[in-house]
Parts: structure tokens; sequence; C-alpha cells
């Protein structure tokens, strides 16, 4: 389905993430596409739609990090907010103070997601 308008993309590659949040996304008024891989999403043609990624760090293949650098090299501005089942507050911090908008310790609330997701929709 190709669509104009902007999108939030989920890239996790756990199946309940990816059924979960956008339709958590949808209720909060904004579309949401997923997808299961860094490079699922590299690929695709909803990288330009793109005004928010909702990225999950550890992820077989490239990471979400690599990720982050590869769009940055790419001259690509596309806010993040990472989440991730494997870090602690300090990690996070380190994410934010590389240019991460929020990262979020799963498990999240769906309050947290709305308020990083509406601190890039501004």
């Amino acid at each position: 389905m190709m669509t104009e308008r902007a999108i939030i993309a989920v890239v996790d590659d756990d199946e309940s993430v990816r059924e979960a949040l956008p339709d958590l996304i949808g209720m909060f008024g904004h579309g949401a596409e997923a997808f299961s891989s860094a490079e699922e999403f590299l690929a695709s043609r909803l990288i330009d739609q793109t005004k928010c990624l909702v990225l999950d760090i550890a992820m077989p293949g490239m990471s979400g990090i690599e990720l982050q650098r590869e769009l940055t090299q790419q001259g690509r501005q596309i806010p993040i907010v990472f989440i991730t089942a494997h870090g602690d507050e300090q990690f996070c911090r380190r994410l934010r103070q590389s240019g991460a908008i929020e990262c979020l310790l799963k498990p999240f609330t769906d309050t947290a997601l709305l308020d990083a997701i509406n601190a890039v929709m501004r």
C-alpha cells in the first residue's frame, strides 16, 4: 500500500512488537508500518515518508545502532526512538547524547511511547 502521508516506522525482529506497536501508534492518530529488520526498512519505498523510527537495538543482521549510522551516512535525518530489552539507563543516556530522541527500556508504557512520538511530531 503506497501512501503519501508521514509514517512512523517500527523496526523490530519480535513479531509481537511488530503487531502491537503499529496498532497502538494508530490509536495515537498516526500512520505506522512495521519492518522485521533494518535491512527490510532500508529497502522499503517508505523510507522517504518516515517521520519517526521506533527502532529495536538488538536484531539479527544490522542492529538498530548500525541502522542509525547508515541513515546518517546517507544524509537522512529521521528522528529515532530506540526500544530495547538489553540496556540500562546509562546506555539509554548515551544513545540520547548520540542523537536519539528517546530510549525506552522494554517493557515500556503506552504513555512513554506516546510522549516520545509526540516530541518528534511537534
